[in-house]
């Protein structure tokens, strides 16, 4: 069978070295992983969010799986096929059972599609892989998805949603998850322990179908200061950590005991700005009163652009460890433009656009982000207001924790987005471009599933049509460039301000490594005895 998506080419890379001595290790059939941020839930269709989904996947199974590189494997589906022009069959693994010892089969896969994109209170859901398909139980091992028209992304959807039990899962309450009663998968670790803001502890599934896991138990803690990530792991305290500050890096390099990893990510840093309020809540005219929304000019949106120098942010902000960015994903994933580039820094140019758009002395703006989601978030949020302010745009900056700046930018007091320039991220599930343009970019449409993550609420008719057409595309040459095209015209409208790739490093303790994945997750399997 083939893999579901075009190979990476150059958008991995890798790298190990050795680094400092510390204390005694944890036992060695058990795991303390260290970890930048916290999942905010057990529930796996809760929050389509980087830490949720890391833990997913050592709990859940998908249909097909992502490997490190995110070519999709068999999982719970052991083969796939398109039967006609509209209709996908998928043969469902037998003989395998969920942690709370329910046999798996096709009603669990029916009620978890049903579940999924209608968890009550969600910040953002899983609906982008799951609206607009039918799915219907032809026997117990066969399942048939359908769709208006041909749909060749269909193992990739279907590969990012979790499966549950129909007997404890489908019905359960995210509270029910949370508590573990309800949090059955049939991945390598089951659920043992969830103690918010200090620790998750999973224990091996001894049934698991595949490969056996390594590790008796794995103890996840959330540790949000990256020194004190690094210091927890020279200390013994734990086994592995992620995130590891680009500042301690070159430190670590060259000596004995740790090991580093390092990989690109298919993850882009960029700005969402309010492309759909003419009064955007946090944007003002100079002195602080009302102004028409100048995000909405296209100038306006150029001379922000001209206004960053992504080179400065890789080399002063990220230590180097940054590509910096010209569309949604690197160089090397299915459906990037060859013509695309970082924008070039031009304060001047800048300037000149903004005195075009009738905005001589600029205007005052606040840029809102996270403090604890992304390597170095608050800092980058900073240079870029500095920048602007540098161009004339006077910024602001409001950073907070994610918990709570997830909710307000997507859905404020009154259900919209609170925000009107926000720095967020966005890791490809999917490993190609439709992920990020039918979520980012796609005209926000919650029926469709399309626009999921638009927090700009960006709308433009060509995109959705190119994007639209790109879906239902089966060649897979017509369809990378229908992505491509797609890309192409929504960066040249800056829906979206792209900034950078983000280029991960993990270190563990001597005598384990972990392997990089582009989706940037740590996960219990990837870790192995050296």
């Amino acid at each position: 069978m083939k893999s579901a998506r075009t190979p990476l080419a150059r958008a991995l890379m890798g790298a190990a070295c050795a680094v400092v001595a510390f204390s005694a290790p944890a036992a060695a059939e058990d795991l303390v992983i260290g970890l930048d941020s916290e999942a905010t839930s057990i529930d796996p269709h809760f929050h389509n969010l980087g830490p949720n989904n890391q833990l997913g996947f050592m709990m859940f199974d998908r249909l097909a799986n992502p490997d490190e590189r995110q070519n999709f494997k068999p999982g719970l589906a052991v083969s796939w096929k398109p039967i006609d022009s509209t209709t996908w069959e998928f043969k469902l693994r037998e003989g395998v059972k969920f942690h709370d010892g329910s046999d798996f089969n096709a009603d669990d896969v029916i009620c978890t599609f049903e579940r999924a994109p209608n968890v009550p209170n969600s910040p953002a859901g899983f609906d982008t892989y799951i609206k607009g398909k039918t799915f219907e139980k032809i026997d117990d091992f066969t399942v048939h998805v359908r769709t208006e028209a041909p749909y060749p992304v269909m193992v990739n959807d279907l590969g990012n949603v979790a499966i549950v039990s129909n007997e404890t899962g489908c019905n359960g309450t995210t509270e029910a998850f949370n508590s573990g009663e309800a949090a059955a998968g049939t991945g390598p670790y089951k659920f043992a322990e969830y103690v918010p803001g200090d620790r998750i502890v999973l224990e091996a599934n001894p049934d698991y179908w595949g490969e056996k896991p390594i590790w008796d138990k794995v103890t996840l803690k959330p540790i949000k200061s990256g020194p004190s990530r690094v210091a927890a792991l020279l200390a013994g305290d734990v086994d592995i950590i992620n995130g590891v500050p680009t500042t301690d890096i070159e430190t670590l390099k060259g000596r004995d005991n740790v090991v580093l990893s390092q990989g690109v990510s298919n993850r882009v840093i960029y700005l969402h700005l309010d492309h759909f309020r003419e009064n955007s809540p946090f944007v003002k005219a100079n002195g602080g009163g009302d102004i028409k929304n100048p995000l909405q000019d296209l100038r306006v949106r150029q001379a922000i652009s001209k206004a960053i120098s992504r080179e400065l942010i890789r080399d002063r902000v990220m230590e180097g460890l940054a590509i910096p960015a010209g569309q949604l994903l690197p160089e090397g994933f299915f459906g990037v433009s060859e013509n695309l580039k970082a924008e070039a820094y031009d304060v001047e140019g800048a300037k000149a656009l903004l005195a075009e758009a009738g905005l001589p002395d600029g205007f005052e703006l606040t840029i809102h982000g996270p403090n604890d989601r992304y390597l170095n978030d608050a800092k980058i949020a900073e240079a870029i207001a500095q920048m602007l302010t540098r161009a004339g745009i006077k910024t602001a900056v409001e950073t907070m924790p994610r918990s709570v700046y997830f909710t307000r930018a997507s859905t404020g007091a009154d259900g919209l987005p609170e925000f009107s320039l926000i720095l967020v991220g966005w890791g490809a599930g999917s490993g190609e471009a439709s992920s990020p343009l039918r979520a980012l970019i796609a005209t926000f449409d919650n029926d469709k599933g399309m626009g999921t993550a638009n927090r700009g609420r960006y709308s433009n008719p060509e995109v959705d049509k190119l994007i639209e057409d790109a879906l239902s595309e089966v060649d897979d040459e017509k369809r990378a460039g229908l992505l491509a095209k797609a890309t192409e015209v929504a960066i040249g409208d800056l829906a979206i301000i792209p900034i950078h790739y983000q280029v991960n490093t993990w270190a563990s303790r001597k005598g384990l490594k972990y392997i990089p994945r582009t989706d940037e997750y740590t996960v219990a399997y990837g870790v192995l005895k050296d």
